[in-house]
């Protein structure tokens, strides 16, 4: 359950009243959500070897040191304030480990002002599956994961990030709509658009894949 505005509106009070302590409630009230959208972003050469607690980490650093700038100039909403720090320090651990091999910049949505990492097409797949009834005959759904991917892959790029956004990190019609820089009612048709599509892709599979 997201925390109700007067509770987010009484911590950012603290905040400016000078009390730090709010800082470390905010980000752990939205720790889950954050840590959803690291594991949904973090590229697959990484993981067993990046951890999203680390990411995680690291961004609540980067926090404590912006948290003034944020203060002074509170355009964004807290939850995307927060989760724009931790994609940045996302795109960073990115940049460090995979350098020249990291997918070209101009592939990526550009969210916000720079390109960010991109949901993982995989990540998706595996999240998209652990909803479903699935075999658990591991090379049935390794396939299963395989097919899934592609159907999500063959979405328009921004309708992937609104399928991420809205189906995955559950954010709202508004925070996806300042996220992407698109108005609500794009981003709403945009969802409907994908779902459908991404429903008549998985039906058509073998067995007949439902439940999203």
């Amino acid at each position: 359950m997201r925390d109700p505005p007067s509770d987010t509106v009484h911590l950012l009070e603290r905040l400016r009243a000078g009390d730090r302590r709010a800082l470390a409630d905010l980000f752990q009230r939205h720790r889950d959500r954050l840590r959803r959208m690291v594991e949904l972003r973090m590229d697959a050469r990484l993981q067993g070897r990046i951890d999203a607690s680390d990411v995680l980490q690291d961004g609540f650093l980067d926090l404590a040191k912006r948290v003034d700038s944020y203060l002074s100039d509170s355009r964004l909403p807290v939850f995307l304030w927060l989760r724009l720090v931790v994609s940045d320090r996302l795109a960073m651990v990115h940049r460090h480990h995979l350098g020249t091999r990291m997918r070209d910049a101009a592939q990526e949505v550009s969210l916000y002002r720079d390109p960010l990492p991109q949901a993982s097409s995989a990540a998706l797949a595996a999240m998209l599956l652990g909803r479903m009834t699935s075999p658990s005959n591991a090379a049935i759904r390794a396939e299963q994961i395989l097919q899934v991917q592609e159907a999500i892959n063959s979405l328009d790029p921004v309708d992937r990030e609104v399928v991420a956004l809205r189906h995955f990190e559950q954010l709202r019609r508004a925070e996806t709509a300042v996220v992407l820089g698109i108005t609500e009612e794009a981003g709403a048709k945009r969802y409907i658009r994908a779902l459908k599509k991404l429903k008549t892709i998985l039906a058509a599979m073998p067995g007949g894949l439902e439940g999203f």
